[in-house]
């Protein structure tokens, strides 16, 4: 299963190489993702099958198509270069485009309903936990103060402003859109249970492999790789273990795949990339 399907990369590779009965579940919860991907996948024919579904919601899926569990899965996480190219989306703030930021656009909040509704100590927290920005106080004074802000570069020019000229090598709106996209999309929500799902949905000797891009993420998936793959989680100075856990899994990777200086040169946005992979027990 590759749970975010995106426009179909990770899927090609995995179909061509467990050719010619490897059967690949793909999802996602972009729509134009998903159409995207049935046209780059459409020469695997019924050894490809795509449902518009969140990789949290992995046991419907499976349910839907028959299958008990699964071999392998792979998980992408955070946004695609597709979205972030595709200015009307609302990801990026190199174009004006209405702030949006939904992966489904189909439901939920904008990156503008939270912006233009929430209290200045809520978009603070946010732009802080999701961020880490240490300007989280000044930029949502900022944006309270200039509201309504309803298009990506009207916001960009308001964390400017909150910086006043103190800027470094990166944009000084680029943690707060990724804060606020987390936040739109429920992203560390959806990890915590996927993370749960996805592990229980592999048959044993099955592969879990996971890319995150950003450290919050990242921590996530490293302490839960963590837990899974001990046997006791008492406290060192405990003599007697009671609390009954067993490892379900054992790491493949001990410490993340990152990526090489070439390949890095040849795709920017990979730089932050961190691979990790698990086995099922």
């Amino acid at each position: 299963m590759d749970g975010t399907l995106g426009a179909g990369g990770h899927a090609r590779g995995i179909l061509a190489r467990s050719s010619p009965k490897g059967v690949l579940l793909g999802l996602d919860i972009d729509t134009d993702a998903i159409d995207i991907a049935r046209k780059n996948l459409a020469d695997f024919g019924d050894r490809c099958i795509i449902h518009k579904n969140s990789y949290a919601n992995i046991k419907n899926s499976l349910e839907i198509v028959g299958w008990g569990k699964v071999d392998g899965i792979i998980l992408d996480l955070g946004i695609s270069s597709m979205q972030i190219d595709r200015a009307e989306k609302g990801f990026s703030f190199q174009k004006d485009a209405p702030l949006d930021m939904r992966f489904d656009r189909q439901s939920g909040l904008t990156a503008g309903d939270l912006v233009n509704s929430l209290s200045e100590e809520e978009i603070a927290s946010i732009i802080w936990e999701y961020g880490d920005e240490s300007r989280s106080r000044q930029i949502a004074r900022s944006i309270v103060m200039h509201r309504p802000i309803n298009t990506t570069l009207q916001l960009a020019d308001v964390i400017v402003k909150a910086y006043k000229g103190n800027r470094g090598k990166r944009h000084p709106a680029t943690k707060t859109f990724q804060a606020l996209r987390i936040a739109v999309n429920d992203e560390m929500k959806v990890l915590e249970k996927g993370l749960i799902y996805t592990l229980d949905s592999l048959n044993s000797g099955g592969i879990l492999a996971i890319i995150t891009f950003h450290s919050l993420e990242d921590r996530k998936v490293k302490q839960f790789f963590q837990k899974e793959s001990k046997d006791c989680l008492c406290p060192p100075e405990q003599i007697i273990c009671d609390c009954d856990h067993t490892a379900t899994i054992k790491r493949i990777t001990k410490k993340p795949v990152t990526p090489s200086t070439e390949e890095i040169l040849k795709n920017p946005r990979a730089r932050s990339a961190k691979l990790r992979v698990v086995m099922k027990k």
